[in-house]
């Protein structure tokens, strides 16, 4: 009987040792699909932004030729798009906002350069000699960007970099090469962006208008222990497991609202699957997150997406915003919410939010409009009443809606009335002048599968 208990012990022994070994090769196994899966991920948005800049590229230079007002506006649109698009896929790169400032606003600076200039067509005015100069020097710095771009994948190629080696804890000399390679190549590109002569005109990212200091902020000095704890509070506790501060680049003097970034590592995920999140050095406010990781088949529909970003925004203190527009891109639904006071909608106060929709996940949070404009406002009473402002509206234009908004015009914020509705078959809103009846916008509305975009 004592023989067949030793016989049975080593034996129960040798099934756990097998046991053991199994589980551990599947966590291996796992880990490198993880590592595998985010590296393909991170290599995706490089080559997303760098075919974007291309088609700006392309698409300035066409319209430098073009001498057709309908072919500009929709090239222009077709600029403003691309640049849009590039700047999201770069804030999902591992790689801080103040790294890439300079880059950040010579492609805000594209698209809204590009919807001013959509507005001066529209308006029946030609393009002048400085705003085709403008143009070139746009172009120019498009087709810069795109040679740095070049170089930077053919000298990743060569050196078998991976991106998830930013942030991955291995060997210290390999992850401080392959950073070396990679911020040398990002310094060439924030340089030449950075020497873009100044932009005049009247959009939210003139230079005039980057320059000023943002109005939703107070004036404490936020210390960066406090900021690390605003940062996991805003995530939530319980779900990091660890978090530690990014190295502030060079351009950080030029970010628009100077932040303290880190990243931040979630329990019951891969340490090399960070979230990026930005705190403002003054007051503590989280500008912005983005959870880069890869996102799975669509399982909840845009309905219930939007419900739960608009609980998100109630949630971390943002009450009576309400949902504008969205667009459906990689696996996600980004979604802009404006605020409202005493029923006027303030779309300068903007906070975009993007959820996945494999589970419904915040994967992305952007509050910095929002607070570069949200102030106390002492709202008018408007001059002329809604009867008096439609007057000003062509006859044959179908009004669904009307409303009260606040809409920014260069430097200054206007009081118009908001009316929606369909002209020849098409969307549209016109806004008109509360006070003086002035035909201040026009936009078009375009809807297709993935949301819907204004021109």
């Amino acid at each position: 009987m004592e023989r067949r208990r030793w016989w049975i012990a080593p034996s129960i022994l040798g099934i756990a040792l097998i046991l053991a070994l199994a589980w551990g090769y599947n966590e291996y196994r796992t880990k490198n699909e993880l590592g595998v899966a985010l590296e393909n991920n991170y290599q995706r948005l490089f080559f997303d932004v760098k075919k974007h800049i291309e088609n700006v590229q392309v698409n300035l230079s066409k319209a430098m030729l073009s001498n057709s007002r309908d072919q500009n506006v929709l090239l222009l649109s077709q600029i403003m798009n691309e640049a849009y698009f590039a700047q999201d896929k770069l804030s999902q790169m591992p790689i801080t906002h103040a790294e890439t400032a300079a880059t950040e606003k010579f492609l805000n600076q594209a698209a809204d350069y590009s919807y001013h200039l959509i507005q001066t067509h529209l308006a029946g005015k030609p393009i002048t000699n400085e705003q085709m100069a403008a143009l070139a020097n746009l172009q120019q710095n498009s087709s810069a960007f795109n040679e740095e771009l070049a170089k930077l994948q053919s000298e990743l190629a060569d050196k078998d970099f991976l991106f998830s080696s930013l942030n991955a804890r291995q060997n210290k000399k390999i992850r401080e090469g392959n950073q070396k390679i990679f911020q040398t190549t990002l310094v060439n590109i924030e340089k030449n962006m950075a020497e873009t002569p100044e932009l005049i005109y009247d959009g939210p990212f003139s230079d005039q208008m980057l320059n000023r200091k943002p109005q939703g902020l107070d004036n404490r000095n936020v210390p960066q222990e406090e900021a690390q704890r605003i940062a996991r509070d805003f995530f939530g506790v319980n779900r990091v497991k660890d978090i530690d501060a990014f190295e502030e680049g060079k351009h950080a003097s030029e970010v628009r609202i100077p932040s303290y970034t880190f990243n931040l590592y979630p329990k019951n995920a891969s340490r090399e699957l960070p979230v990026y999140m930005g705190v403002s050095k003054r007051g503590g406010h989280v500008i912005w997150m983005t959870n880069p990781r890869p996102i799975n088949a669509n399982k909840i529909s845009i309905e219930e997406a939007q419900r739960r970003a608009l609980r998100y925004l109630e949630e971390k203190g943002f009450e009576d915003m309400e949902p504008n527009y969205y667009l459906k891109y990689d696996g996600g639904v980004l979604f802009n919410f404006v605020n409202t006071e005493d029923d006027v909608t303030i779309y300068p106060d903007l906070v975009k939010v993007k959820v996945a929709l494999d589970n419904g996940e915040i994967v992305g949070f952007d509050a910095s409009a929002y607070y570069m404009n949200h102030h106390d406002r002492d709202i008018d009473e408007p001059e002329l009443t809604l009867e008096q402002a439609r007057e000003r509206i062509k006859t044959d234009f179908e009004i669904n809606s009307s409303r009260l908004a606040i809409i920014p015009k260069g430097k200054n914020e206007i009081l118009c009335y908001e009316f929606k509705g369909k002209y020849r078959g098409a969307d549209y809103i016109v806004y008109i002048n509360a006070s003086t009846g002035h035909e201040e916008e026009i936009l078009q509305l375009i809807h297709n599968e993935n949301g819907t975009l204004t021109f």
